[in-house]
């Protein structure tokens, strides 16, 4: 497959031309990745819309908390296996590569977190996100207990509830509009 213009099947250009501001943060992900993420440039044609976007995904993932950057995109990687979509599995499995120094371990976590080896820490993080990914109706107080029991605060839940929750959402949204991959994503740290 091959990037096209046009980062979904969806014909909803970009807003042309792009705000100061929002093309500063095009600039800045352009000079730090090497690419602007598709999934920004398929939000930039609604420039409010990008910024809610942009500015969730950045506490989630990038703001202080007891998980590491490299556990938040195992969380995303995790959920969006479970959800097979192919963007995130692309964009996120990237970046368990390039955090981890491990293709294996982003291999392992795309096809099936359960053969990685996790530490019990990790194990019972990914296996809450996948259980709220595919039930969350039915996680009850041992659900929680048991991530507390493997060395996690209050706080810590509630950002692997709401990492998992942002990447099951975007993962749903990705999918309906055919969301494409940069290229790039692919054959980077491996």
């Amino acid at each position: 497959m091959t990037q096209s213009d046009q980062p979904t099947a969806l014909d909803l250009p970009m807003v042309d031309p792009l705000p100061e501001k929002t093309q500063k943060y095009f600039d800045v992900c352009q000079d730090k990745l090497g690419l602007v993420p598709n999934v920004l440039r398929a939000y930039a044609f609604d420039i409010d819309k990008l910024n809610a976007f942009s500015t969730f995904y950045n506490d989630l993932m990038l703001a202080p908390s007891g998980l590491s950057k490299l556990e938040r995109e195992m969380i995303a990687v995790v959920v969006s296996s479970i959800n097979r979509c192919f963007y995130c599995l692309a964009a996120h499995g990237n970046a368990v590569r390039q955090l981890s120094g491990d293709p294996m371990l982003g291999e392992m976590l795309v096809m099936n977190y359960r053969v990685a080896p996790l530490d019990v820490r990790q194990r019972a993080m990914l296996d809450f996100a996948a259980r709220m990914t595919t039930d969350s109706a039915s996680i009850e107080e041992p659900d929680r207990q048991a991530l507390r029991d493997a060395g996690f605060s209050d706080r810590d839940i509630w950002d692997i509830a709401n990492v998992a929750g942002f990447y099951n959402m975007t993962n749903r949204v990705a999918s309906a509009t055919d969301m494409r991959p940069n290229d790039e994503y692919h054959a980077q740290f491996r």
